[in-house]
C-alpha cells in the first residue's frame, strides 16, 4: 500500500507542477460557474417576476434534466482525456518504463498507484462542484442537502469511471495525442452500446449494463442504487484490470493467446458481475430526497405488498396500433419501457415483464385504410414491420396469441399491459391520450389494488332520463365513468361502475350512487328502494339541472337541501350569462386534497346552466352540510324571466322575484353518522359540469378544474379509497435568500474570484518551483 501511495503522491506532484492539472482545474471551474450560475440566475429572475418558487434545491441541483449536476455532466468528459493521456503515455515514449520495470514494484501497484491519483484528482474536481453545493446550503431556504450529495458521489464515480478508461488507452500507446483520441473513442462507444442488438433479450440486457449513458441519473435524482455502484466499480475495475495485464504482456513476454485469454476473462467477469447486479432481487436503493420523491409513496407500497406470490405483467403490442404507440411496441423500446415499472420491481423483485406482438384491427383502422388501401392487414403489418426494421415474423394474428382476445377487443386493440396474478387474478393497465400517454403511480397502483382488494363500485341511476354512463353523447357520463384512454375515468383511477334501475332493492355492493338529471320523478317503489339505500348508510351523488327542480327536489328534500327555481346567471361580455364560474371553499379543501388544490390554485369549476342550492338544517335529518362550491362575491343573481341566453338578454329584476346569488353555494356535501359509518352525500346545482361535452371543452384564460372536482368528489365518497393516494409532503425549501443584487456579486465571485484565486495558486507554486 505504501508503494501505491508513493506512486499516487509522485503523479500528483508531476501534474500539479505542469500547468495542464491548473488549466483543466481553472477552465472547469469556469464551466461550473457559468453553468451554475446560469441556472441560479434563471431562479432568481423568476422570483424577481412575483412567481412562487417550490423545491429549490430539486430544481437547482438534482433535476435529472435542467438541474445544475445533469447540466455540468455534459461536459466532464472533455477535462479527463486531457488529464490522463500522458499518465503511461509518458513512461512509454520517455524509456522511465524500464525503470519501474526494473523496480521491485509489481504492475498492480504501478497501476493502482496511478489510478489512486486520478481518483485524488476526481475527489478535487468534485471538491469544486461542492463550493456550489455548500453556496446552496447558505442562500436556499430548507435547503435539501442529503439529496445533493448522492449526486456529488454521482460525479466522483463518473470522473473516477473516465479516468481508468483513460489510464488503459494510455497504456496502449506513447502518443499523447492518441492515448487521448482513443479515450474519446471509447466513451463513445460506451455511451452507444444501448443502442446495440435492442432485439435480443439477452444480449440487449448485457448491452444496456455496459453503456454509461443515463448512468448518474439515479444519483443526480438523490438515488444511490446497488446497481449503480456495482456498475462504476466493474467499469473501474475492468479497465484497471485490463490495463494490469497489458502490463504484463509487455514485461513478460506473453504469448497473445494467453494475454487475449486474461483480458477475455476480465471482460466477461465484469459483465457477469454487472449482469448478476441488475438483477431485481439483489439490487438496493436508498432514497436521499427529504420528501422520498423518487419512492413509491406508502400507499403503493402498501398496495404492492398485498399481492402476494408471482405478478406476471405482460405488453400485448399490436402492429397496426395508431402511430403514436407503434414504437413503444418495437423490441427496441422494452427496456425503457421496463424502467418505468423499476420502483414498483423494487418493491416487487418477482414481477416478470414479458411483450407479445400481433396484429389486428383496431382504432387505427381508417388511417391504414387510406395508407394502404389495398392491403390486407398482413400486408399492412409487413410494411409496418418494414419501416421499423423489424422482422415482421415478431407479429402474430390475434388469434394464434393466447386466450386473450376478448380482453384485448374490449380495449379496441390497443397497446396495453395485463396484470395477471398466479391465482388467475388480472387487470389492464392502459396509456391515455393526453400528453404525458403513459399510466403514472396513481393509475399503476390503482391497477394491481384491483387484483388485492374489492373495489369501490359506483352504480349510476337510469329509468328516469337520467345521464347516460355507456353513451359518448355531449350531455352523457361516458368520459369520466369508463372511457378507457381517459386518465381520470373511474375505471382507471381504482373504481368499478354499474348501471343500476331502482326497480329492485340497491345491492350490497353499490359504495356509491350517482342520481344524475332526472327528467321525471321516481316512482314510489323506486323513492322506497332509494330511502333504503340511505337508510343503511350509502353515499350518494346528486346532480340536477335547471328545469328539473320539480322532479330532483323531492329527493334532495330528504338531505334538506331545496334547488332554486329558476337558475344562476352572471353576463360577461364573452360567455352566456348562465355559464357560471364557481370557486372552491375552505370547508371543501378540509374534505378532500383535490378540492384544496382547487382552492390552493384559485382554480373555477365551470357550470354551464346551474341552479342554486338552500339548505335547511330543521328538516335535514340529521346531516351537517358543508358548502363545496360557491359563486362568486358579484354580479351574480337567480333569473327567474330569462330562458334563451342566445337571443336574449338577463336583467336582474327584483319586482320579479329575482334576489342576489353572491357567494352561493351551487355544491354541497352533507355527512352524518350511520351506526359506525359516516354516510356522505354530495349534491350539485349542474350536471353538466361533469358531462362528456364539459370535459372536453376549454375556454381561453379559464384554469377550469372541473376534472379534479370529479377526483375530489368520489375521493371522499369512497372514503378516500380511491384514487390511490400518491401525494407527497409539501417542500420546505421554497425560497432563495438572494435578490438581483445578491446574485450579481455570487456570479463575480464565481465567474471571476474563484478562478482568478485558482490562477494565484498556480502562479505561487510555479515561482516556488522557479526559485529552487
Amino acid at each position: 500500500m505504501k508503494q501505491i501511495i508513493r506512486i499516487a503522491r509522485t503523479e500528483l506532484q508531476l501534474l500539479f507542477y505542469s500547468p495542464i492539472a491548473w488549466l483543466i482545474l481553472i477552465v472547469f471551474t469556469i464551466q461550473a460557474s457559468l453553468v451554475f450560475t446560469g441556472v441560479l440566475g434563471g431562479a432568481v429572475n423568476f422570483k424577481e417576476l412575483g412567481y412562487k418558487l417550490e423545491g429549490v434545491t430539486l430544481n437547482l441541483y438534482t433535476d435529472p434534466r435542467m438541474g445544475f449536476y445533469a447540466r455540468l455532466l455534459g461536459y466532464l468528459y472533455f477535462y479527463i482525456p486531457l488529464l490522463t493521456m500522458g499518465m503511461m503515455s509518458r513512461e512509454l515514449s520517455s524509456g522511465s518504463i524500464k525503470l519501474l520495470y526494473s523496480s521491485p514494484i509489481s504492475d498492480a501497484q504501478i497501476i493502482f498507484g496511478k489510478f489512486l491519483s486520478i481518483a485524488s484528482y476526481a475527489l478535487l474536481m468534485t471538491g469544486i462542484v461542492f463550493l456550489f453545493t455548500l453556496y446552496g446550503a447558505f442562500v436556499v431556504d430548507q435547503f435539501d442537502f442529503p439529496a445533493t450529495l448522492t449526486g456529488l458521489l454521482g460525479i466522483f464515480l463518473l470522473i473516477c469511471a473516465y479516468g481508468a478508461v483513460g489510464l488503459f488507452m494510455s497504456s496502449l500507446t506513447s502518443y499523447q495525442v492518441v492515448s487521448a483520441m482513443g479515450t474519446f473513442a471509447v466513451f463513445a462507444v460506451l455511451n452507444y452500446t444501448s443502442q446495440l442488438w435492442q432485439d435480443v433479450p439477452f444480449v440487449r440486457d448485457i448491452m444496456f449494463w455496459l453503456s454509461i449513458s443515463g448512468r448518474t441519473n439515479e444519483f443526480i435524482g438523490g438515488i444511490i442504487s446497488s446497481e449503480d455502484v456495482i456498475y462504476f466499480i466493474a467499469v473501474i475495475g475492468l479497465f484497471l484490470g485490463l490495463c494490469i495485464f497489458r502490463f504484463r504482456a509487455i514485461r513478460q513476454k506473453t504469448r497473445p493467446s494467453v494475454s487475449m485469454g486474461r483480458y477475455l476473462l476480465v471482460i466477461g467477469s465484469a459483465v457477469v458481475v454487472g449482469y448478476l447486479s441488475s438483477r431485481p432481487a439483489v439490487m438496493y436503493f436508498y432514497d436521499a430526497t427529504r420528501t422520498k420523491l423518487r419512492t413509491l409513496t406508502k400507499a403503493s407500497q402498501d398496495i404492492v405488498s398485498k399481492a402476494e406470490g408471482g405478478l406476471t405483467i405482460t405488453t400485448y403490442a399490436n402492429a397496426l396500433d395508431e402511430d403514436r404507440w407503434l414504437w413503444m411496441g418495437m423490441p427496441r423500446a422494452e427496456l425503457d419501457d421496463m424502467r418505468r415499472l423499476r420502483e414498483y420491481v423494487r418493491f416487487k423483485p418477482e414481477i416478470k415483464m414479458k411483450y407479445v406482438h400481433y396484429f389486428a384491427k383496431g382504432r387505427n383502422e381508417k388511417s391504414l385504410d387510406q395508407r394502404y388501401p389495398m392491403l390486407d392487414d398482413r400486408a399492412r403489418m409487413g410494411k409496418v414491420a418494414q419501416a421499423y426494421g423489424v422482422d415482421s415474423a415478431l407479429f402474430l394474428p390475434v388469434d394464434e396469441i393466447g386466450n386473450i382476445k376478448e380482453t384485448l377487443a374490449g380495449e379496441e386493440f390497443r397497446h396495453v399491459k395485463v396484470l395477471k396474478r398466479e391465482n388467475g387474478q388480472q387487470s389492464v393497465l392502459r396509456v391515455f391520450n393526453d400528453a404525458m400517454g403513459f399510466p403514472s403511480e396513481r393509475e399503476i397502483s390503482a391497477a394491481i389494488k384491483r387484483l388485492v382488494t374489492t373495489l369501490p363500485k359506483v352504480a349510476f341511476v337510469e329509468g328516469h332520463g337520467e345521464r347516460d354512463c355507456i353513451k359518448e353523447g355531449d350531455r352523457d357520463y361516458n368520459k369520466f365513468a369508463r372511457e378507457n384512454t381517459f386518465r381520470y375515468s373511474l375505471i382507471n383511477q381504482g373504481f368499478d361502475f354499474e348501471q343500476l334501475s331502482l326497480d329492485r332493492e340497491v345491492p350490497s355492493h353499490v359504495s356509491i350512487m350517482v342520481i344524475a338529471d332526472m327528467k321525471t320523478a321516481m316512482p314510489e317503489s323506486h323513492l322506497e328502494h332509494l330511502k333504503q339505500y340511505i337508510a343503511r348508510g350509502g353515499n350518494l351523488l346528486i346532480a340536477a339541472e335547471p328545469k328539473r327542480q320539480d322532479a330532483m327536489n323531492g329527493i334532495t328534500a330528504l338531505f334538506g337541501v331545496q334547488m332554486m327555481e329558476g337558475r344562476l346567471v352572471k353576463p360577461s361580455r364573452d360567455y352566456q350569462a348562465d355559464l357560471i364560474f364557481t370557486n372552491a371553499t375552505k370547508e371543501a379543501g378540509e374534505l378532500a386534497d383535490a378540492f384544496s388544490t382547487i382552492h390552493r390554485n384559485k382554480g373555477v369549476v365551470v357550470m354551464p346552466s346551474v341552479v342554486g342550492l338552500r339548505y335547511n338544517e330543521a328538516a335535514a335529518n340529521g346531516y351537517t352540510a358543508k358548502p363545496l362550491f360557491v359563486t362568486d362575491s358579484a354580479g351574480v343573481w337567480n333569473e327567474l324571466k330569462t330562458v334563451d341566453f342566445v337571443d336574449d338578454s338577463a336583467a336582474f329584476n327584483p319586482a320579479a322575484g329575482e334576489t342576489a346569488a353572491e357567494n352561493l353555494a351551487t355544491a354541497v356535501a352533507l355527512s352524518r353518522k350511520v351506526g359506525e359509518k359516516e354516510q356522505k352525500i354530495i349534491i350539485l346545482g349542474d350536471a353538466d359540469c361533469m358531462s362528456n361535452g364539459e370535459l372536453g371543452h376549454s375556454r381561453k384564460d379559464i384554469m377550469s378544474s372541473n376534472f379534479m372536482l370529479i377526483a375530489g368528489s368520489f375521493n371522499w365518497l369512497s372514503d378516500y379509497e380511491a384514487p390511490v393516494d400518491v401525494n407527497r409532503p409539501p417542500f420546505t425549501d421554497n425560497d432563495i435568500k438572494i435578490g438581483k443584487t445578491g446574485f450579481r456579486i455570487s456570479k463575480i465571485a464565481f465567474t471571476g474570484v474563484l478562478p482568478a484565486a485558482m490562477v494565484l495558486c498556480y502562479l505561487i507554486i510555479w515561482f516556488r518551483r522557479r526559485r529552487q
